[in-house]
């Protein structure tokens, strides 16, 4: 069954892009060229596996949740080789992932630039050949003095539980952007999107990128990405915070900001207004902020209002597992986004693009998206 919403041009529109690719044609998105998103974030590779809940009680992990590794963590990711037999590896990272799955709907070629730290081993050689081949320019920054970084995925049932070793992703430093070939692709590109989880390995990085953005009347998109980045790196997120134009979360994570800063709210519609209301330096455009609840409808807040926009209905047996689900919404919605589409439209396409990888292992699609923007 597919969820019918009403657009401003027509109805009774499929919400998730299909139709018949007999009658379909093919529609370039506009104002896209290559280069036009730039993505800075920790690559990873995914070692996932269907494990059970007494493997997660073994190592004091929770059902759906995201954690950095800590010494009692180490083992687990020989376990989980040793334990399962159905392993895979996958790369990604949330903010790679986002701007894979955005590069896959744009379809130009380097349409979007990545910057990360990885090293010169197996597992990094697979992130970059892995990036390359999905069209992404990858730009990384290479280190001797950790290994690539890794990330335990571990699915039961719908939920998944990661737990992120950084490793090389941790190495990354702000030279990286003093390097002329490399500043001159953050002057070409147009829109930003940086996961939270950088929070903790560069914040300087992260700040020269948005003050940037903020300076030249470009798109700085965020998102609160984990609970504890809320709690134990809410300094730095508030530092970004001023030139963040779009920020992205989910329920308990916009729960979480909440708490930690004094809202006195558990109500996620007045959350994400407070949180549009927030100081901003670019005064040119109005905070808009996205907060993701599942199943339940998107929230939106933008231009002064608060807006709900139903999912994508889904049979709970068409479920493979929804790691990576956050992070393909967020690149289905840039995709649209950096083709200058109105907010109904970015989140149209975030849903079709977490409607799609949640029916897939780990953050990975087909060779094309059925996906049709609207003309």
């Amino acid at each position: 069954m597919r969820h019918m919403m009403a657009h401003p041009d027509r109805t009774n529109v499929s919400v998730n892009g299909d139709g018949d690719a007999s009658d379909r044609k093919k529609i370039k998105l506009d104002n896209c060229r290559e280069g036009i998103l730039l993505g800075y974030g920790n690559p990873l590779l995914d070692i996932q596996v269907n494990g059970t809940e007494e493997f997660l009680k073994k190592y004091d992990l929770k059902p759906n949740n995201a954690i950095l590794a800590e010494e009692k963590h180490k083992p687990m990711f020989k376990d989980m080789v040793d334990t399962f037999k159905d392993v895979e590896y996958i790369p990604g990272g949330a903010t790679l992932n986002a701007i894979k799955v955005a590069q896959w709907i744009i379809g130009i070629p380097k349409a979007t630039t990545f910057f990360g730290c990885i090293s010169k081993d197996k597992f990094g050689k697979i992130l970059e050949e892995k990036a390359m081949e999905a069209g992404v320019n990858v730009k990384y920054q290479y280190t001797d003095k950790e290994g690539t970084g890794t990330c335990g995925v571990v699915v039961t049932a719908d939920n998944r539980s990661l737990c992120a070793s950084l490793g090389a992703a941790n190495c990354f430093t702000e030279d990286h952007l003093d390097d002329p070939e490399n500043w001159k692709l953050v002057e070409k590109a147009e829109f930003f999107y940086i996961a939270g989880f950088p929070l903790t390995v560069c914040p300087p990085a992260i700040l020269r990128i948005a003050k940037h953005a903020c300076e030249n009347n470009k798109v700085f998109c965020m998102n609160l990405s984990a609970p504890f980045l809320c709690q134990f790196y809410k300094e730095p997120m508030l530092q970004v915070l001023p030139y963040v134009d779009i920020l992205f979360g989910n329920e308990s994570e916009a729960e979480a900001f909440a708490k930690e800063n004094n809202f006195n709210t558990t109500d996620r519609k007045e959350i994400a207004q407070k949180i549009t209301e927030w100081k901003k330096e670019n005064k040119s455009r109005k905070r808009t902020v996205v907060i993701t609840q599942g199943e339940d409808p998107t929230i939106v807040t933008a231009d002064g209002k608060v807006e709900e926009y139903p999912v994508v209905p889904i049979n709970q047996k068409d479920i493979v597992d929804c790691n990576g689900a956050g992070d393909a919404f967020v690149g289905g919605f840039l995709a649209q986004l950096v083709a200058r589409k109105n907010i109904a439209e970015c989140i149209r396409c975030g849903h079709y693009a977490a409607n799609v990888i949640i029916k897939r292992s780990g953050c990975t699609f087909p060779e094309k998206p059925s996906f049709v923007p609207y003309e």
